[in-house]
């Protein structure tokens, strides 16, 4: 046994390390199809990167919070297992790069011991859930939505219902009518409210990015705090039964939602109230972790050398806070990346100086939270060395970028070059928008939006084009008007046109010089939607000619080779795979899984493990006869039709009546152990139905 499983002290996670280590190895024996591999990797943060036989590996810090101490803790697994560059997402996470496969659960092992998981950091689960960086020392919020969002993040982290889901599904939070958290485009989004002294939420449905960006519909103009976990419940149990399997474009929440159409989902909820476990889940706000402030009684004497870069940098990066005598310092992290060697600085100055705590923003940057007023010139000092005190957070010359084809598979054109580059040409051109909170520019290497480009004022999408000559550059889509209105309330940004990548610069020129001469002291969106798409497309044109193509047009940013469309590649099992007997393997799992509940009380989940399992098993047969599998749903009705109603298989009433009582019974014990008898049963006469059919061939 490997050393590091002694050194785990939670006996779930022990296992959940364990089981990654074993599946390693059974993928590489050839004992495990591909995606099912994939599948359970990512689920617990393990990401194919673009470069062969190294992984990305996603840190799950739920609302961005990280201490002192786990900020440590990830230097050190930074610097043993990968590179020593931290990079933060637009979800509030780390991501490091260029880790062996092999090296991961001890990896995650290391973490573990500052309570710091990876689990279900990607995948097709509940995604990090995100924040307001400023929630708890906001000067306009209700009340702190902190200790609602932790209380969300622990309630489904490794909850059954949400473990194979069709599709990725992300929640935020939103401290104010601000909706800093950008409520709109998530498949939940919470806004904090108060009516008659009950604290609660605003709650937005199936909003998103990606290629086909949808703004939210409005579930809840106010739902009280304790009914949000229960809700979610329902929401993700509808995803899982009915959400979109088969083709990834069309899995998310809100394909689903345009389909059944707002009250049809309602509807689809409310009838799932009954297997819910809990109907009010009561949040203690109270009980969440008060801040330990630093008692700093001496404060250092500090010489402000450049007295007008000091006041441009309090200008822009100091934050008010509600707490009286603190504010709150924002660190411009350029493209979200940063070392270990100045982040174990940055864990010690804010542990002897202000709260030995940091929030990573939604924008890819750092905010410390309680630091005293008097205490802001000697941060400035110290930051200064570090190279953390650049002026403009959160302004238009803080450019938000996703790794792009640094490291993506999915990269189609380089994100973070550009970005670089874009935040230069601001910098010594327009220097007065570093001051500017107006103008948001975002980029991101491919239509999956993880740059978050089509909800920006200026947005930048990696693309390719081809020439007259047949020849490909690479390309960027050029996205304006878009722009989060507060409340819920957002315009997505329009497709305008494309042009190659390296007039990106002179695009962002044309559009500010623009907005500069016409303006007229209205906000972009204002101005954007006044000016319309046709007037930014002609705007623009002379850049889209590729007439004037040149052999620099075909070099991408950050590159000195001619540019090549290239999707990277997965891992390869090596062999063929049975993937019906994988499916029955892991049915198998499932109802070990659904066993061991019952014997921890856990009747709920038991309950769901064991649907999981006859849904699973059922897939296997329809697999087996080359009957297209797409959803939970769609298996349960063609099961029914190609098995039961032909007598191939028998059920008393039919094998949609007895895996759907999941949604007809509450979830007690003698149901939850009469279910698993049932599943267990179920499993038994499709091996022997296996069997016999094998023997036939």
């Amino acid at each position: 046994m490997r050393s590091f499983r002694s050194e785990i002290e939670n006996p779930i996670v022990e296992k959940d390390i364990i089981e990654l280590e074993a599946k390693i190895r059974q993928f590489k024996e050839g004992k495990l199809d591909e995606e099912k591999f994939r599948s359970l990797r990512l689920a617990r943060g393990v990401y194919g990167q673009r470069q062969f036989g190294v992984q990305m590996i996603r840190i799950k810090l739920p609302y961005g919070k990280v201490t002192s101490t786990q900020l440590r803790r990830i230097c050190e697994v930074s610097d043993e297992y990968s590179t020593g560059r931290l990079h933060i997402t637009t979800r509030q996470d780390i991501q490091i790069h260029y880790v062996d496969l092999d090296r991961t659960p001890e990896l995650w092992a290391q973490l573990e011991k500052d309570d710091i998981t990876l689990r279900e950091a990607c995948g097709n689960t509940v995604r990090n859930v995100t924040a307001s960086e400023t929630a708890g020392i906001d000067v306009d919020e209700p009340f702190d939505v902190s200790p609602y969002a932790h209380a969300l993040f622990e309630y489904f982290l490794r909850n059954p219902i949400s473990q194979e889901m069709g599709r990725k599904f992300k929640v935020s939070f939103s401290a104010s009518d601000a909706d800093t958290g950008l409520s709109y485009m998530h498949d939940l989004g919470f806004i904090a409210k108060i009516e008659n002294g009950v604290r609660g939420f605003k709650v937005m449905l199936a909003g998103g990015l990606g290629s086909q960006p949808r703004h939210g519909d409005l579930l809840f103009p106010f739902l009280p705090a304790d009914k949000i976990i229960p809700l979610m419940e329902g929401v993700v149990r509808i995803f899982d039964r009915y959400g979109e399997r088969k083709s990834r474009s069309r899995a998310r929440l809100k394909f689903l939602l345009k389909d059944v159409g707002l009250e049809g989902f309602k509807q689809l909820v409310e009838e799932e109230q009954k297997a819910i476990p809990v109907k009010s889940y009561p949040i203690d706000a109270e009980a969440y972790p008060k801040p330990q402030i630093a008692d700093v009684v001496d404060i250092p004497h500090v010489e402000i050398v450049d007295a007008e870069a000091f006041e441009a940098w309090k200008s822009t990066n100091i934050i008010s806070q509600k707490q009286k005598g603190y504010v709150a310092i924002g660190i411009k992290v350029l493209l979200g990346d940063f070392y270990t060697d100045k982040a174990r600085l940055l864990a010690t100055l804010v542990e002897k100086y202000a709260a030995g705590e940091l929030r990573l923003s939604l924008r890819q940057n750092i905010l410390i939270p309680y630091v005293k007023e008097e205490l802001v010139p000697f941060f400035y000092t110290e930051l200064l060395k570090l190279g953390f005190a650049d002026a403009g957070y959160n302004k238009a010359g803080d450019i938000t970028s996703c790794p792009g084809t640094d490291t993506c598979n999915l990269g189609i054109a380089s994100s973070t070059g550009i970005a670089r580059e874009l935040e230069r040409v601001i910098k010594t051109e327009y220097p007065h928008y570093i001051n500017n909170p107006d103008v948001l520019i975002k980029v991101s290497g491919c239509m999956n939006a993880c740059g978050q480009h089509n909800m920006a004022n200026i947005g930048f999408q990696g693309m390719s084009i081809k020439t007259k000559d047949k020849l490909v550059a690479p390309a960027l889509q050029i996205l304006l008007g878009g722009g989060n209105l507060g409340d819920g309330n957002a315009e997505f940004a329009d497709k305008v046109l494309k042009v190659p990548s390296k007039r990106g610069p002179e695009a962002l020129r044309l559009i500010l010089d623009d907005f500069e001469a016409n303006g007229n002291g209205a906000s972009y969106v204002s101005y954007y939607a006044k000016k319309g798409k046709s007037y930014f497309y002609d705007l623009l044109k002379p850049l889209a000619n590729l007439d004037t193509i040149t052999s620099s047009d075909y070099i991408d940013w950050g590159s000195d080779k001619k540019y090549q469309k290239a999707i990277g590649v997965g891992e390869c099992a090596g062999v063929v795979i049975d993937l019906v007997a994988t499916l029955l393997y892991e049915s198998d799992e499932k109802i070990e899984n659904a066993l061991a509940c019952i014997d921890e009380k856990k009747w709920a989940a038991s309950i769901y493990h064991s649907y999981a399992a006859m849904v699973n098993a059922a897939k296997a047969l329809l697999t087996a006869e080359k009957t297209k599998t797409n959803t939970h749903a769609s298996i349960i009705k063609d099961f029914d039709e190609i098995f039961v109603k032909s007598e191939r298989f028998t059920i008393d009433g039919g094998f949609s009546e007895k895996v759907l009582q999941i949604k007809t019974n509450e979830p007690t014990e003698e149901f939850a152990k009469r279910y698993l008898n049932e599943a267990q049963e179920f499993l038994k006469n499709i091996e022997i139905y296996r069997k016999a059919d094998l023997s036939n061939v």
